[in-house]
């Protein structure tokens, strides 16, 4: 048989056509994998790139500013204030001024921080930089970074608590963010430290955990870049009433809870209790005759039904003894000092009486109205000062001199007035409580 024959040419043709139609397949087959394959690279590689957005080929330079602008030396806190004099303020629904990173103001750029001087503000220093155009040599600090910066110190528990406020506030509106770290300023210089009591009441209302003190020591670069930060410059000066109410209301709460004070009920309204708590102080602004105040006390509290009096000092006691001693007291009479700080811890509605020496209305200037202050943004009724008429005479002939002399000399008493006075404030609580059915607050209901 030929092989040559039609019959086997025809079946030669679609053996050959059969055999290119398979290779054409295949062809189409591998080409699909392959552009499957290299879509699916690119996509893992933009998201690779996505997940890690602080870093990019193309850097960018970034200009610093020093944090101290000392062209506003003489107004360091007005305008845009001496730190980070730059940039401006933001102000939401009557809460503290702040500058939030990043965000429109920043026009999305990174807050970056260089410099770790604890006394010259002017060494230490400020910029902004893209979060894609990061130069190589910087650090990027994951999370929230809380920054303040003070005019006055974190020592001081008056000074301390209002520079705190404003973040306590910002935490509260922001749906209880929390900060991974803090960063604190005084007059631009790094601090790390703050009273004792105002970091045992930080721990109460953040958590332990979120009071981590940044200073920038072992560092692996000088500059570190945070991938969001809000910088409080102004203290709690420019928050509205409401707002500063709701943050001593959740930090009065927040200190019992973690205290382990529980709510308790109040007496019988016939046999409603007023808790007069005497808090004197030792040696500067200390009452010249403790034992005569203590018995006027005494013999007022004897004629007012319902009264206990309690007398203590605040020597030695713990924050927790503090916030304690404050939830059983109605009616606090105390000398002008720290110790006032305590009154946010008191139920809402309690009284405060205060006591000065000689020279201070005078010369004390507004700062003689703190605990005033206090007492108006946490609901507590500051029921006025005594000042002591009696005192040596400043030797200084220039009134600038004559307020440290005065400032810490020890108080007298007048036990006419303080009868009067107290037997009022007294009275004024008992009808207070008797119609009011005066409770404790519970601290299980505490904001965040």
């Amino acid at each position: 048989m030929s092989f040559n024959s039609p019959t086997n040419k025809k079946v030669l043709s679609k053996q050959k056509t059969f055999s290119i139609s398979i290779h054409s397949h295949r062809f189409l087959l591998c080409c699909f994998i392959t552009t499957f394959i290299t879509l699916l690279t690119l996509l893992q590689i933009q998201t690779f790139k996505t997940s890690f957005p602080f870093s990019s080929p193309q850097e960018e330079k970034i200009s610093f500013l020093p944090l101290k602008d000392l062209r506003f030396a003489d107004k360091p806190m007005e305008d845009h204030t001496w730190f980070m004099s730059s940039m401006n303020d933001t102000k939401e629904d009557g809460g503290p001024e702040h500058v939030y990173f990043p965000s429109e103001a920043s026009d999305g750029r990174l807050l970056c921080l260089s410099g770790q001087s604890t006394s010259n503000g002017t060494m230490n220093s400020y910029g902004l930089s893209s979060p894609v155009s990061l130069p190589s040599d910087v650090e990027v600090l994951r999370g929230l970074t809380f920054i303040s910066d003070t005019y006055y110190d974190y020592d001081n528990l008056w000074h301390g608590l209002s520079a705190m406020v404003p973040f306590i506030s910002w935490h509260q509106s922001k749906g209880c963010m929390l900060p991974k770290r803090w960063v604190l300023y005084h007059h631009g210089e790094i601090r790390t430290g703050m009273s004792p009591w105002l970091r045992e009441l930080l721990e109460a209302v953040f958590g332990p955990r979120s009071l981590v003190i940044e200073d920038f020591k072992g560092r692996s670069t000088k500059t570190s870049c945070l991938e969001k930060a809000v910088v409080f410059r102004r203290n709690q000066g420019s928050m509205s009433k409401e707002k500063k109410e709701e943050v001593y209301e959740m930090m009065r709460c927040k200190a019992r809870a973690h205290c382990g004070i529980k709510n308790e009920i109040e007496e019988d309204e016939k046999k409603v209790v007023i808790r007069l708590t005497l808090l004197l102080r030792v040696g500067k602004r200390s009452f010249k005759d403790d034992n005569a105040v203590i018995r006027i006390f005494e013999k007022v509290c004897t004629k007012v039904e319902g009264c206990r009096l309690r007398v203590a000092r605040p020597n030695n006691l713990t924050f927790c003894d503090q916030v304690k001693l404050m939830s059983d007291t109605d009616v606090l009479a105390t000398p002008h000092g720290a110790q006032l700080t305590n009154m946010f811890f008191m139920d809402k509605n309690s009284s405060v009486m205060e006591f000065f020496p000689k020279g201070w209305l005078e010369l004390a200037g507004v700062g003689q109205y703190v605990f005033r202050w206090i007492a108006e943004s946490s609901g507590i009724k500051h029921k006025g000062q005594w000042r002591d008429p009696i005192g040596e005479r400043c030797p200084e002939t220039d009134p600038a001199k004559c307020f440290p002399f005065y400032k810490d000399k020890q108080i007298g008493h007048d036990e006419s007035f303080f009868s009067n006075w107290t037997a009022s404030v007294l009275n004024e609580m008992r009808e207070q409580k008797l119609a009011n059915h005066h409770t404790k607050i519970n601290p299980t209901t505490c904001a965040c």
